[in-house]
């Protein structure tokens, strides 16, 4: 069988169970299986695959075609430029992510040997991200899930990342003061939390369930942030839709300035970002 007639078979499998892209993933499971670009093999009416890469493909298309994530499967993730390792034990990371991040990059960009929090880490994308673009930070990254630390530990070994990690319940055994505080708190109520699309329900409760309205980590975040955070220090936040003015309001009202709300790819309200300034700073 040629890649071009199995591809065609597996889209229409992975179409008739409801997968959003059906041909992209088709050609990504079988790229990772033959480690050929996936347009090539979208192409190739000619060349016949071997026995054992389509039993390969089959295993693959098997498990995506029960709604388990791309990424589970492939095991990997590009953010930031990097390849991440991806399991259940983490969320997986999202293009609208990145944004953030970048966000904190360039806030660092002329701060000479900063200290950094990633608050809820996972897989460490956002805080490792940090660590290779910003050489003289000292990047603390923290989660209060034991796998979720030992897979954004592997992650930094094999990225070369210089980070130190945290187990603990948001800011329970933080040693600040951070001149930067970034998190993708989990942010989803809880009751949309059984309604999710079929790949989201595989990815890890912990990292999604929000509270009943969403909001409990940021009313948490905002409150206690503050005693961790050096003066003039910055907190940035992911935030998920409809979220922005009460996420604004939990930071104004706990002595946060500056505070902004950006938009992501889909124009839809994604980030907030504020300052702190100690009464002290402001004397």
């Amino acid at each position: 069988m040629t890649p071009c007639q199995l591809l065609r078979n597996a889209a229409r499998a992975l179409a008739q169970q409801g997968v959003p892209d059906p041909a992209v993933d088709a050609s990504l499971l079988l790229s990772h299986v033959t480690h050929i670009p996936p347009l090539s093999l979208r192409l190739d009416m000619d060349t016949l695959l071997a026995d054992e890469e389509i039993r390969r493909f089959e295993s693959l298309l098997a498990r995506r075609l029960t709604r388990e994530p791309l990424q589970y499967i492939l095991s990997t993730v590009l953010f930031m430029g990097h390849e991440f390792r991806v399991d259940p034990r983490v969320l997986i990371p999202r293009p609208e992510t990145e944004l953030l991040t970048e966000m904190a990059i360039q806030l660092l960009e002329n701060h000479p040997g900063p200290r950094v929090l990633d608050l809820c880490t996972g897989s460490g994308c956002i805080g490792i991200s940090i660590a290779l673009a910003c050489p003289g930070a000292r990047v603390t990254l923290s989660d209060i899930s034991e796998d979720a630390l030992a897979a954004a530990k592997n992650n930094a070994a094999q990225l070369g990342a210089e980070v130190e990690f945290l187990q603990g319940d948001l800011f329970e055994h933080a040693q600040g003061p951070y001149d930067l505080i970034i998190s993708n708190p989990p942010y989803i109520p809880a009751s949309d939390c059984l309604n999710l699309q079929p790949e989201v329900l595989r990815e890890p409760r912990l990292a999604l369930d929000g509270g009943c309205d969403g909001l409990d980590f940021y009313r948490r975040i905002a409150r206690e942030a503050p005693a961790h955070l050096s003066s003039g220090g910055w907190l940035l936040m992911e935030i998920g839709d409809g979220q922005s003015e009460a996420v604004l309001q939990l930071l104004t009202s706990n002595g946060f300035t500056d505070a902004h709300v950006y938009r992501d790819y889909q124009q839809l309200d994604r980030m907030v970002r504020a300052r702190y300034v100690s009464p002290e700073g402001l004397c």
